[in-house]
């Protein structure tokens, strides 16, 4: 059985997004539909002494015109120095920061493009690497989008070879089973219950933070506070 998520792609995402990589055979990235504000397209948050905190890309949009993921242009070229320095201020702290935070420094001054989905892409592989998941990360340019909501995902799937489609909880607002029971293809559905909390720093304890949190707190141990391990 060959199992499959489609999902937009996110700017340096919580674990349960790596979680979900983790649990499917190829990850396809769907960056041929609208680009949507205040989302997690170009945005995500830390931890800091006051609380979670946003990171955001900053990016060029049209007024009056739609534009995709992929279409997306960044507008300032320093975005990922800031970025960075304010990750290494709030957590210098962290007990894996000095092991951990050059191979997260890596990533932020790494960055050779300007369109946002080719940076996710790059930070997506590279927290990747550093939590030890070893999935395929593909495009859904690389097989072609049909149109619906539902209908695209049965098409990317059949041509990927699927015959499981593990979709995220907020899909099933929309998520229509007999287009994939049709198709032979069987629906799961993720489960993001049951983390357990680790050594955050600042106080009381927050989930929905970047990934980047987990990892330069728990550092090598972060895949024990996941759920795909």
């Amino acid at each position: 059985m060959k199992r499959v998520a489609i999902v937009q792609s996110n700017y340096i995402p919580w674990k349960g997004y790596f979680d979900l990589i983790n649990m499917v055979d190829e990850f396809i990235i769907l960056d041929e539909v609208d680009y949507t504000v205040r989302d997690w397209r170009n945005r995500n948050k830390i931890k800091v002494a006051t609380g979670a905190i946003w990171l955001t890309i900053p990016v060029q949009r049209e007024r009056g015109r739609r534009q995709s993921i992929n279409e997306t242009c960044i507008s300032d070229v320093s975005w990922n120095m800031k970025h960075w320095e304010t990750i290494r201020r709030n957590y210098a702290r962290a007990k894996c920061f000095k092991e951990y935070g050059t191979l997260i420094e890596k990533l932020y001054s790494s960055v050779c493009s300007n369109m946002l989905s080719e940076v996710n892409f790059d930070f997506l592989s590279g927290l990747c690497e550093i939590l030890g998941i070893d999935t395929p990360l593909t495009r859904s340019r690389d097989y072609g989008v049909s149109e619906g909501k539902t209908s695209r995902l049965v098409d990317l799937c059949k041509k990927a070879g699927a015959d499981c489609y593990l979709s995220g909880p907020s899909a099933s607002d929309y998520l229509d089973e007999s287009e994939f029971s049709d198709a032979g293809i069987a629906v799961e559905w993720m489960n993001y219950d049951g983390y357990k909390e680790y050594s955050q720093l600042y106080g009381e304890f927050i989930h929905g933070v970047s990934v980047i949190d987990l990892i330069l707190n728990e550092g090598r141990h972060a895949s024990d506070f996941m759920i795909s391990f």
